[in-house]
């Protein structure tokens, strides 16, 4: 049907594009196609992101949407569009840069920017995630142009739900959320965190399949304790100090009563780079009511425990015969340790505080042991075993003498050519994972492990690094990356329509991550498989969380499907341009 809106462009309603890939169908409760209210052709349909093609307009479209004469003759293919594009990335040297042309790609051409994505994933991840998010956050307030999300501050308190209603997309499945106290290991970037949301839910599109539309980034902005950004005149967000306490928890307890209020009991809320108190709290205080997940926490740990099991493979030996020792003790720390003990607790049929013992962790302040017991935040108690104080990271290592060291501290160059060498004395093959965001902050580099461990350990980190070669042998570093997993993960949760998350759901992601490791990758010294398989990666990760959410009676989406891994990959978004009609 056809109408002729005010100012006498004409106007599709009900219908007007052609539903061929599924998408639409698979991740809703009834059919919605994006047409279904209405959208302006002509002029405002090539303003339109989510429906612009730019030149791969047909001759026949250009005619039925008043395009004529808006565009250049040339009709191009979004293959040669992608093409082009990618030619033109390439020619920036500085990452940034790539990262603003990506970005306004995505207001521009929607589809175009995730055909992008998801055909050269391992050379685009870096930019539009860790590590180049992390110096977009901290400029995000002199390279900000177009909005993208939600930004809810204190003035908002009491207007939240009106203020999410003013979101034009309204059946939202994923709700990434930051309120920027802790962005990557760069601190408090306040309001200026808003690019983690968006990157991460970039991800949930181009990795896991989660419909663009179905996802809103939002920035919970209580002010910033970082007096250069207060100090900056660029500066988008509440130029206060951080509101805490009271204040701080009824603005969040509105916030999450809201969302369940306007998008219902399954939207999926990931809290994300919140600081350690709040992180922890919000996740216990929620995590009964809503249907939620903190990536910092489960996410990091479910793909560090995925890359341990998979390492088993080279080294022999179970999961409890591994003595574990993190450095950082905060949410990452803590999150990876717990979720290591509830595998292990589960293999070897033993209550999970038995399992605890084979993990150690190290803050600030030294090894965490029973006689520090009373003096340490709730989330570190359950990791101070019996043992005399140790002050160092190199002291830990030697006492306790683990197979794997762990780090989570955000702070870079920690794994020092001593305490590497020392893993490689009592280790044939030592497991070091240097976790710690952006780059700048790892450990430790792919190029030193190998090199002080003599070209033998099994290396994996949080930022990427190039392959090295040592010894006349090419070692190809994992990369022990969240994006491995939250895609697949909240895409699983959408498509059972599950309403709450349990443990056992990050346990089922991790062994589908870990059972993706090919023989060649193994040959390689990889403990994660290769980011170009990472859409298939995350249908079978998206098939075992769902199937443990049936499992556990927490999905509505019902009949059960009869093959999840077929229904998981017919839901998956497509950036494939759609015939309009």
């Amino acid at each position: 049907m056809e109408s002729t809106a005010k100012d006498g462009s004409s106007v599709t309603v009900g219908g007007g594009v052609e539903d061929v890939y599924g998408e639409d169908r698979a991740t809703e409760d009834q059919l919605v196609t994006p047409w279904t209210f209405s959208v302006a052709s002509g002029y405002t349909l090539l303003r339109d992101p989510h429906h612009n093609k730019g030149l791969a307009f047909t001759e026949k479209e250009r005619d039925a949407h008043y395009l004529r004469g808006l565009l250049p003759p040339a009709i191009s293919t979004q293959q040669l569009q992608e093409k082009k594009l990618m030619h033109n990335i390439r020619q920036y040297q500085v990452p940034l840069q790539k990262y603003m042309a990506l970005t306004e790609l995505q207001e521009r051409n929607e589809r175009l920017f995730y055909k992008l994505l998801i055909d050269n994933v391992e050379e685009l991840l870096p930019i539009v995630y860790t590590p180049t998010v992390g110096e977009a956050c901290q400029k995000f307030g002199s390279i900000f142009r177009r909005p993208q999300g939600l930004y809810i501050s204190l003035k908002e308190k009491g207007k939240i739900l009106e203020v999410l209603k003013n979101w034009p997309k309204k059946s939202i499945q994923v709700i990434v959320v930051t309120d920027g106290e802790r962005i990557l290991g760069l601190g408090d970037l306040g309001c200026q965190g808003m690019g983690i949301p968006v990157g991460k839910l970039a991800l949930y599109t181009a990795l896991g399949g989660v419909r663009p539309s179905a996802c809103l980034p939002i920035t919970i902005d209580v002010g910033t304790n970082n007096e250069k950004l207060l100090n900056n005149e660029f500066y988008i967000g509440l130029r206060q100090q951080r509101a805490r306490g009271q204040e701080y928890s009824e603005l969040l307890q509105e916030f999450m009563t809201a969302v369940k209020q306007n998008y219902g009991e399954k939207v999926l809320i990931q809290f994300e780079d919140f600081a350690n108190h709040n992180a922890f709290e919000l996740l216990s205080k929620y995590r009964a009511t809503h249907l939620v997940f903190n990536d910092d926490i489960q996410g990091t740990a479910s793909v560090v425990l995925a890359g341990v099991v998979a390492a088993l493979k080279l080294l022999g030996g179970s999961l409890a015969d591994q003595t574990f020792l993190f450095l950082g003790a905060g949410e990452a720390g803590t999150g990876i340790a717990e979720l290591i003990a509830l595998e292990m607790s589960k293999r070897i049929n033993a209550p999970v505080e038995e399992a605890r013992k084979k993990i150690w962790l190290v803050d600030s302040k030294g090894l965490i042991v029973r006689s520090r017991k009373n003096s340490l935040q709730h989330f570190k108690q359950p990791w101070a075993h019996e043992h005399e104080p140790v002050n160092t990271l190199l002291e830990a290592v030697q006492a306790i003498k683990p197979t794997v060291l762990i780090g989570s501290s955000g702070v870079g160059r920690t794994f020092t050519k001593e305490v590497v060498e020392a893993m490689a004395s009592f280790n044939e093959k030592p497991i070091i994972m240097a976790l710690s965001n952006p780059t700048t902050q790892s450990e430790c580099t792919a190029e030193e492990a190998y090199t002080w461990s003599e070209g033998r350990a099994i290396f994996a980190s949080g930022s990427p690094f190039d392959p090295v070669e040592y010894d006349g042998k090419i070692f190809v570093p994992g990369q022990a990356n969240n994006a491995y997993i939250f895609p697949g993960f909240g895409f699983g949760l959408v498509i059972a329509g599950a309403i709450r998350v349990h443990d056992d759901m990050l346990l089922a992601a991790s062994e589908a991550l870990a059972e993706q490791v090919s023989e060649e990758n193994y040959e390689k010294g990889l403990i994660y498989p290769p980011f170009s398989n990472i859409r298939n990666i995350s249908a079978h990760i998206a098939a075992k969380v769902a199937a443990k959410a049936y499992e556990l009676g927490l999905a509505t989406h019902l009949p059960q499907p009869a093959d999840l891994l077929k229904y998981a990959e017919s839901c998956m978004y497509s950036p494939v341009y759609r015939s309009f009609r």
